[in-house]
């Protein structure tokens, strides 16, 4: 017998959940069941990432990141106080080494203050007030960010979907899918699920499963593992804000930073390298995953694009003064024996063939399903407005529902 549903969402990731919790406040009598491969919710990104609430000083004015971040940075901060879900307003300092990233500081203020986004700036000295084991020229003083534990968001989102009736399915692997006039019908590990809608939330399977729903894709996630270490042998309050460095244009990441962490101390990550398996977070090794990526013809064309930093980026990951120096660029006082492994992540990145990576949020849709293809940071920040927008392209808008 195929088990029915009325709405589908695949991946219990943050924004998976949310979409469950938008999806059932809108309609509050369907049956709405979350798959998830794995035996408990938020495993991967929402598990492995900085923990940070971004306030969105760094996203292209008008690009959906900035909008989605604005919006969700409030709405977080709202559900965790709401939900006593501990977190910390900590603010960010974004750091200028130099007169080059001085520059590109002034830069980043406009576009800030373009984004609507509460910036101060910060001389050399006042930085050093501010943060005495920091090293700055100049900075820039973001006093909205924050850091949570998304895990426990992604729980209790989770646990109030369960509570007001919704169903979440775990350790259930969609093998197939399949349209018709009536919906989509799945075949999983655990037999086969039919329902109107499907939306789908799968990360780092975004690509292969928006391709087994049929739809037209010119894009092909690529698995970048982001290495962390934690930082020992120093005073918890060496710093006691979120240390930023200054974008890079010529750079397709961000690059380390400091985060501090709410059970005490910091991090220091993260990088970007290739991974060899799309959850190769203990080192292994996918002859599927490492093929497709090495036979993509954007995969080489970004390493060409950006044959530098690549170079660097494999430097920082194999040999730890290569990390570290990257590091002492603006925090001097770290040392060798101070950097300690921590849990990696594998950043889902959706890349063109033409090399370019896809900067934005992407979304692609069937005639029963939708797919988020492409959820860099500020992800999780912004898991709830990105959940009404499912919704709204899913069901149609509606001006009052909300995950609340």
């Amino acid at each position: 017998m195929v088990a029915t549903a009325d709405l589908i969402v695949i991946g219990a990731g943050i924004v998976g959940i949310a979409t469950a919790c938008e999806l059932q406040s809108r309609q509050p009598g369907a049956r709405i069941v979350l798959l998830e491969k794995e035996q408990s919710p938020a495993l991967h990104q929402t598990g492995r990432n900085s923990g940070v609430i971004h306030a969105g000083v760094y996203y292209t004015p008008n690009s959906a990141k900035a909008r989605f971040c604005r919006e969700g940075k409030a709405e977080m901060l709202e559900f965790c106080r709401k939900e006593n879900i501990p977190f910390e307003r900590c603010g960010k300092l974004i750091v200028a080494v130099d007169e080059a990233e001085c520059v590109r500081l002034a830069d980043l203020q406009a576009r800030a203050v373009q984004n609507g986004i509460e910036v101060e700036p910060v001389t050399g000295p006042e930085a050093r007030i501010l943060e005495p084991a920091i090293r700055a020229e100049a900075a820039l003083w973001s006093p909205t960010t924050a850091i949570v534990d998304y895990s426990v968001v992604a729980r209790r989102l989770a646990q109030r979907f369960t509570e007001r009736g919704g169903e979440i399915r775990l350790g259930i692997r969609v093998d197939r899918a399949k349209e018709d006039t009536a919906g989509v019908r799945l075949t999983t590990s655990d037999g086969e699920l039919q329902g109107a809608k499907a939306v789908v939330c799968a990360g780092l399977w975004a690509d292969r499963l928006a391709r087994a729903f049929g739809a037209e894709t010119d894009f092909r996630i690529i698995p970048f593992r982001g290495e962390y270490y934690r930082i020992q042998n120093q005073p918890s309050d060496l710093v006691r804000r979120l240390i930023y460095p200054v974008p890079d244009p010529a750079r397709p990441f961000l690059g380390v930073h400091l985060t501090r962490k709410l059970d005490g101390g910091f991090t220091v990550g993260p990088n970007a390298v290739l991974a060899a398996a799309r959850e190769g977070y203990s080192g292994q090794f996918s002859l599927r995953d490492i093929g497709e990526s090495l036979a993509y013809p954007g995969f080489w064309r970004l390493v060409v694009r950006n044959a530098r930093s690549a170079v660097d980026e494999l430097a920082g990951s194999v040999l730890r003064r290569a990390y570290l120096a990257k590091v002492q660029r603006y925090c001097p006082q770290i040392r060798l024996d101070d950097l300690v492994p921590y849990r990696p992540g594998i950043r889902a990145q959706a890349v063109r063939r033409d090399g370019r990576l896809v900067d934005d949020f992407l979304f692609v849709e069937t005639r029963h399903s939708l797919h988020v293809c492409n959820a860099p940071s500020p992800a999780a920040t912004a898991a709830l407005p990105i959940a009404r927008h499912i919704a709204d392209r899913v069901l149609g808008p509606t001006a009052e529902a909300r995950c609340a």
